[in-house]
């Protein structure tokens, strides 16, 4: 018998008539180890999630609970609109949100943005929590069976894989797919808390171009890669205005050839020595921040529009406590170029949980989709290993 066999100690069943699909969803492992169980709530979740349904691999996915480092619906969630996410052009997004989402979900829609109207109807871009409730739509719609609990730590040492929620019992897996995301890190400034999302930002690309940061003075902070990267894709938008580069030392962090761009840029000015000290709005939205220096403590204004926070990102992986490889930031790494896998074999990552580049809800929709395309053909290789050998 062909080695290969103890992988799986019977045939997988993989392809399922969803139109006999019961109204009510089957109970996790109450046939033995699901095929596909994904963690995570964000782009990558539901976008693995609806691939993963319509593969016929009855997916189940731990959406979360809220808590400090993983959220249902993810990131995403908190955030305003999303410009530059595609196929979401604005215009009158509330009407369809309210048409395709079930109505027992319409109280987790943000109110429509005030003032965002045209011919007398709404008419904007689609809001990160819209957006995201429009995905789990669709999840649920092929039959993702949607979980409301945390998973606090795993097994990888099967297959099966076992995973444990923090409520109710253990659950098995064949397959599981990993996206959990990513938190920015922040300044820890009760005044930051209270002006997210009202001129405090951590991604510049995502928000930098909303009509709340155009042609006003913005601040940027921090002194790496990411933070030049953030204040040049400011100064480079159409009418941006002056781009203060807030740095706590007296040199950056950053590579030699992004320190150039920084110092070079005519729209960016330095300040060195610097860190803020609090954000200054009129209860709506940023008008300054109180800056102060490290060299004598002394305390300015700044009069900028809003702030972007670019002291990186941690991953949300130490639940995993080391079960897949990782990188020295905690990002788990893809074992495969252009594939998914992680290096342990059934187990696959996607969205921001692995990714310390891009870090887009677009991108890490699409890694999602790789997620479940990789574990649909992981789990056919699979059944024709365990198949071979029973014939064997």
């Amino acid at each position: 018998m062909c080695d290969s066999a103890e992988l799986l100690s019977e045939p997988l069943l993989l392809r399922i008539d969803m139109s006999s699909t019961p109204d009510t969803p089957r109970p996790v492992g109450s046939d033995g180890p699901e095929k596909t169980i994904i963690i995570g709530s964000g782009p990558a979740g539901w976008s693995a999630a609806i691939y993963a349904a319509r593969a016929n691999l009855d997916p189940v996915l731990y959406e979360g609970t809220f808590r400090q480092d993983m959220i249902p619906l993810g990131q995403l969630a908190y955030t305003t609109e999303v410009e530059n996410y595609a196929g979401f052009p604005a215009g009158n997004v509330r009407a369809f949100v309210e048409s395709a989402v079930n109505k027992d979900r319409h109280y987790n829609l943000p109110p429509v943005p005030a003032g965002h109207t045209r011919d007398d109807q709404p008419h904007y871009a689609v809001q990160g929590t819209e957006l995201m409730e429009l995905m789990k739509q669709q999840a649920l719609n092929f039959g993702t069976r949607v979980i409301s609990d945390d998973i606090e730590r795993v097994d990888f040492s099967g297959p099966p894989h076992t995973l444990y929620p923090a409520a109710g019992e253990p659950v098995q897996a064949h397959t599981v797919i990993i996206a959990t995301g990513a938190r920015a890190n922040y300044l820890g400034l009760p005044s930051e808390e209270e002006y997210k999302n009202k001129g405090v930002s951590a991604c510049a690309v995502c928000d930098g171009a909303l009509p709340i940061f155009r042609s006003k003075p913005l601040a940027v902070v921090g002194g790496g890669d990411s933070a030049v990267e953030e204040a040049t894709y400011l100064a480079n938008l159409k009418g941006a205005d002056k781009i203060y580069l807030i740095v706590r030392r007296d040199e950056m962090r950053a590579s030699k050839v992004m320190q150039e761009r920084a110092l070079n840029h005519p729209k960016i000015e330095m300040k060195w020595n610097t860190v803020v000290d609090e954000v200054i709005g009129d209860g709506k939205i940023v008008t300054g921040l109180k800056i102060k220096s490290t060299v004598d403590d002394s305390i300015s204004d700044l009069e900028v529009g809003g702030m972007f926070v670019a002291i990186g990102h941690t991953p949300n992986t130490a639940f995993l406590d080391g079960a897949v490889e990782m990188n020295s930031a905690g990002y788990i790494q893809w074992a495969r170029p252009f594939r998914t896998n992680t290096n342990v074999p059934g187990v696959f990552a996607a969205g921001d949980v692995a990714d310390d580049y891009y870090r887009q809800a677009i991108t890490s929709a699409g890694t999602g989709c790789m997620a479940a395309l990789d574990s649909e053909r992981f789990l056919v290789e699979q059944e024709s290993i365990v198949s071979a050998s029973v014939a064997e």
